[in-house]
């Protein structure tokens, strides 16, 4: 069984192609990147070439116990998507639903202290600085009436 080629791994509550390269089919899951999978890998010590639909039952398991408690591992702080979380202080890296909620979790609580990306954020508008005179128009589009011709 474990040398037989599985079409769907499951992985994180999340269905894997079996014919992708292990590090891009974890990349499929949120909140894991190319970058982490393949760190994540070479900590295992497992093959980056093999196709996920490959891997024995010990690998996944080993794949799974990553998943579940990637701070185990001695990832350096910066490589973690939640360093120094404001709420408790701990550096975690989340994955898949608890990752979405988090970030909605901190959306909430910028537009409830009323900073300016919260207000940003609860009119609709980009946050990061972009410009908004021509870009991110929604609705009906308006531009430069020209008028008719004189001949």
């Amino acid at each position: 069984m474990s040398n037989e080629y599985k079409h769907i791994v499951r992985l994180a509550g999340v269905d894997l192609d079996g014919s992708l390269k292990v590090a891009y089919a974890l990349a499929r899951i949120r909140g894991i990147g190319i970058n982490t999978a393949v760190a994540a890998l070479r900590m295992l010590d497992i093959d980056l070439h093999k196709r996920i639909g490959f891997l024995n039952s010990t690998e996944i398991k080993k794949i799974e116990s990553f998943l579940q408690s990637p701070e185990s591992y001695n990832l350096p702080s910066w490589f973690v998507n939640r360093p120094k979380e404001p709420i408790t202080g701990h550096t975690h890296h989340l994955i898949g639903s608890d990752l979405v909620l988090a970030i909605k979790m901190d959306v909430d609580f910028m537009k409830k202290i009323k900073c300016w990306k919260g207000i940003r954020h609860s009119l609709g508008l980009k946050v990061r600085g972009q410009s908004t005179r021509t870009t991110g128009r929604t609705g009906v589009t308006i531009g430069v009436v020209r008028k008719p011709r004189v001949k």
